[in-house]
């Protein structure tokens, strides 16, 4: 109930009316059964515009920072996520991945849409990263199609650190639905889930014309705040000059 009244009262008519995305390739959503819509991720917006032009319910899987933030702003952060239902997952630790998993087949066991972001995080450069291999054994595991989305501008509109977004439109765009079928079986062969992952981010690089970066977005991330921390601990710039003459030391 609280998801219809979000999406047809509040945000979804707000959202069409500021934004008024442009909405192409709608028809491949297929209108029943299990599908998997797997995106790139440039904006914090991205989590609201899609659900709210697709005729579907679909339950992404979500950060559990999401649901444990603290004080007041926290606590409805944590409610408005469950009430439009969409699943906490830990993604920290060696079982973050298989419990991603988990989750996710559990909604396309009950015939419904997942949204999944394969880059695992958000673009902090507006880039498409390397995709990680969880949507591939759940579409191979599941036997269930994949709906190539991007969102376009969402960057522009609200990049990372941005809290209120911009007032501009975006485009969401979907493509032909991916068989795997063919790799029915192998979601435990590492070449087969590679394969199929960078079918799917290739399919994703078509519709958003990005920049395609073959590293994980979240090494790159890293490795750049490592970067900023060593510089802070050096100085930038070395005096011009040093003085011609030091003190004597006394003997």
């Amino acid at each position: 109930m609280f998801y219809q009244v979000l999406k047809y009262v509040i945000i979804g008519p707000l959202l069409r009316l500021f934004f008024r995305p442009r909405i192409e390739g709608l028809e491949h959503i297929p209108e029943e059964g299990a599908a998997i819509v797997a995106g790139n991720h440039l904006s914090f917006s991205d989590h609201f515009l899609m659900p709210a032009i697709l005729k579907r319910r679909i339950t992404f899987l979500a950060k559990a920072e999401y649901f444990t933030g603290p004080g007041v702003k926290g606590r409805l952060t944590a409610a408005f996520f469950r009430g439009i239902g969409q699943i906490p997952v830990d993604r920290s630790g060696k079982e973050a991945g298989q419990a991603a998993i988990r989750e996710g087949l559990g909604v396309l066991s009950r015939g419904e849409l997942l949204g999944i972001y394969p880059e695992g995080t958000r673009s902090h450069d507006g880039r498409l990263y390397k995709g990680k291999v969880g949507v591939a054994v759940m579409a191979i595991t599941a036997q269930v199609p994949v709906v190539p989305c991007a969102m376009v501008g969402t960057f522009e509109i609200q990049p990372p650190g941005q809290t209120v977004p911009r007032i501009k439109r975006v485009t969401i765009r979907f493509g032909e639905p991916l068989d795997f079928s063919r790799y029915a079986g192998m979601e435990n062969q590492k070449a087969a889930v590679r394969a199929v992952t960078d079918e799917i981010m290739y399919a994703i690089l078509g519709l958003s014309g990005q920049e395609y970066v073959d590293e994980y977005a979240v090494k790159v991330k890293a490795a750049q705040a490592e970067r900023a921390g060593q510089s802070k601990k050096f100085p930038k710039k070395f005096p011009k000059k040093f003085p011609k003459k030091f003190p004597k030391l006394r003997r």
